[in-house]
């Protein structure tokens, strides 16, 4: 539960610093906010943010739409410039994502950490091939791992523990 919320989305609300070596760091901190609850400095809330990562991490095993491909010849510019600042965790904020990957309002935080869990479990325990990411290619699963696990980490920065004197 959000015990305040900024709803700010401009770049200089206060962030966490926060980077997740796995995506199991990821579901660690999800479950700490569900339990102390948050202050939300983004657009999303809890279980809006779980949705989202779910969702863009489960295509990696279930595939992306057919269009996510049109500019696939644009991958190795995007790979080349983009990737670095994503695991360095520097992602850009405020870049718009594609429909499919944007949640709905009415979200239970609770229900969002698990399935967040559940699917971060499926991830670490799929034994085939991934899907090519849209932005960067195919990735093998390390690499693909930490492209999830920075993923997180940017959109859970925007959630603050109350007594966190982690934001910069």
């Amino acid at each position: 539960m959000a015990l305040q919320s900024s709803g700010s989305t401009n770049a200089t609300s206060p962030l966490r610093e926060l980077t997740f070596s796995t995506l199991d760091e990821a579901v660690v901190d999800a479950r700490r906010l569900l339990d102390t609850g948050y202050i939300r400095n983004g657009n999303w809330d809890l279980g809006q943010i779980c949705w989202h990562i779910r969702t863009v991490q489960d295509r990696s095993i279930d595939g992306y739409p057919w269009y996510f491909g049109m500019f696939a010849f644009l991958r190795p510019i995007v790979r080349r410039t983009l990737l670095p600042k994503v695991l360095s965790g520097d992602s850009p904020r405020g870049v718009p994502t594609a429909p499919m990957f944007v949640p709905a309002n009415e979200l239970r935080d609770d229900e969002e950490v698990a399935a967040l869990e559940s699917s971060v479990e499926r991830f670490l325990q799929h034994q085939g091939s991934f899907y090519p990411h849209p932005g960067f290619g195919s990735l093998d699963r390390e690499m693909l791992h930490r492209v999830h696990a920075a993923h997180a980490a940017h959109h859970l920065r925007f959630l603050q523990v109350p007594s966190d004197d982690s934001v910069r």
